[in-house]
């Protein structure tokens, strides 16, 4: 058993869980509880470590013991020193290393997300999650959006990471992918107040969904990059709508109109 804060693990979580350097350094990240470490084993994303608690449930307990049957390194540790640990307000029990890796996305890509200067962690994670629920085949992240693999953005995504492919890329990359596949994919752009109504473009074709940040909007390698712009036709007036929320909408009148 781990007692101390001193511990060498719980330093490396400590490290992981605080700072997107290290993650990309050590290219590993943290997933916390029960329900994000299950999606992981079912996707054969296993763990470099586990640390549990006793308070565990008895569900959480068997799945340390499936881990440690595959040679993961388990090790439980004193419910207030996970509570010390933890990223959330109440511990759920249990924290698994994993390494960080980019998943393939498939070779013929007619369905994408653009997260563009996506800064709020907890919409880059509803975004990962709606993206993925949709069926969309990869989320290509342009500059200065958040980091994907940072807590608060795994925990929104609830388990999403393990089935989309998650790409960093600059304005320049985003382009020539697209335009590099036959046919073309389509870059769309989501603005609040101009564009063709989402209802009337043809969302069969070949497309990339790019949604702008929360607070300024698009950036201009975004706009500039653009090949139409779609807006969601808002009645009540509102100025906009949250940019997970716009994001979801768009995703899902893909999905109706491919399915019609």
């Amino acid at each position: 058993m781990i007692t101390s804060s001193h511990n060498p693990r719980i330093q490396r979580l400590r490290s992981l869980l605080a700072k997107r350097s290290e993650r990309e350094e050590q290219k590993a990240f943290v997933v916390e509880g029960v329900r994000l470490a299950e999606e992981a084993l079912q996707a054969k994303w296993l763990p470099q470590s586990v640390l549990f608690t006793s308070e565990l449930s008895e569900r959480g307990k068997d799945l340390v013991k499936h881990f440690a049957a595959q040679n993961v390194e388990v090790e439980e540790v004193p419910p207030s020193l996970m509570e010390s640990v933890s990223d959330t307000e109440t511990s759920q029990g249990l924290l698994a290393i994993l390494p960080l890796r980019s998943l393939e996305p498939p070779a013929t890509l007619d369905f994408i997300v653009i997260a563009d200067a996506i800064r709020d962690p907890g919409n880059l994670g509803t975004m990962i999650r709606s993206a993925a629920a949709a069926g969309a085949q990869a989320m290509f992240l342009a500059p200065d959006t958040a980091d994907p693999f940072a807590p608060k953005v795994v925990r929104s995504a609830m388990g999403a990471h393990f089935r989309l492919p998650l790409i960093a890329m600059d304005w320049e990359q985003i382009v020539r992918q697209c335009k590099a596949k036959k046919p073309p994919v389509q870059l769309l752009l989501s603005e609040a107040s101009k564009g063709t109504p989402c209802w009337q473009l043809d969302l069969r074709r070949p497309l990339a969904l790019i949604i702008g940040g929360e607070a300024e909007g698009a950036s201009p390698k975004a706009i500039e990059a653009a090949d139409q712009f779609i807006t969601i036709p808002m009645p009540g007036k509102s100025e906009s709508l949250n940019a997970a929320i716009a994001a979801s909408i768009l995703l899902f009148e893909v999905v109706r109109q491919r399915n019609l």
